[in-house]
């Protein structure tokens, strides 16, 4: 039943952005026993393996609406649940965020203007880097992570394991890119911190669509063309 997938997408969407920029919003920097750069990777990485383990069996577990074009693209899922699905996880990440400013906002001195996990680039990157850098970045990033979504989740490949993969190689990609564009390689996940920062996070929120939804397409159009696809693999389940 296709409302029984657009909930389990929503729920465990809502979970990759709870937990990952929860990580980066309440515990990154906490006095003394903060979890840093590294600490902020892993809970994305494992947002994905926990979740790809509880609701892949459901709606493949994409979590990602770069995933999920992506996953189309490269032959793996049918066009016509892009936009229901792409409105589920959207509506996952803003419920999550919305969740999270609540929790953040009874500190003493939370300011949301600080960026609360938000994408950005030039002056409101992490590191300052260029637009154009930005732009590259999310595109090669999100390129080779659906690249090995579509590797992982063949048929061909190892039985049980592909959570695993795809949820490392989130925590690789994060610990390349947060100093460059905070990380998003997902529009949904980059939608729901931005609504609540508002300015310069709208105003940029493009790039956070345009460019993984570029790298999704290419990473699912160029294993397509690689990898000889076993029959009865539709959905890309992880």
């Amino acid at each position: 039943m296709n409302a029984k997938k657009y909930a389990a997408e929503l729920i465990g969407t809502f979970w990759l952005t709870f937990a990952g920029c929860g990580s980066a919003v309440i515990a990154a920097a906490f006095p003394q026993v903060g979890i840093g750069l590294v600490g902020v990777a892993l809970a994305f990485g494992l947002s994905v393996v926990t979740m790809a383990y509880a609701i892949g069996h459901i709606s493949g577990c994409h979590l990602n609406p770069a995933v999920t074009v992506g996953l189309a693209a490269g032959g793996r899922f049918p066009a016509g649940q892009i936009v229901p699905y792409v409105i589920a996880q959207v509506a996952g990440a803003i419920a999550a965020s919305a969740l999270l400013y609540v929790i953040a906002s009874g500190a003493a001195g939370f300011d949301v203007s600080k960026g609360f996990a938000a994408n950005g680039f030039d002056a409101h990157s992490p590191g300052h880097y260029s637009m154009i850098t930005c732009f590259i970045m999310e595109v090669v990033m999100t390129m080779m992570f659906l690249f090995i979504i579509m590797g992982a989740t063949h048929g061909s490949a190892p039985a049980g394991f592909a959570p695993l993969a795809i949820g490392l190689a989130l925590v690789m990609i994060h610990l390349a890119s947060i100093p460059v564009t905070n990380t998003s390689v997902n529009p949904a996940r980059s939608t729901g911190p931005a609504l609540f920062v508002g300015g310069w996070a709208l105003a940029q929120l493009w790039m956070f669509w345009v460019a993984p939804l570029i790298g999704g397409v290419l990473g699912g159009v160029i294993y397509r063309g690689l990898s000889d696809e076993p029959a009865g693999v539709v959905e890309g389940r992880a």
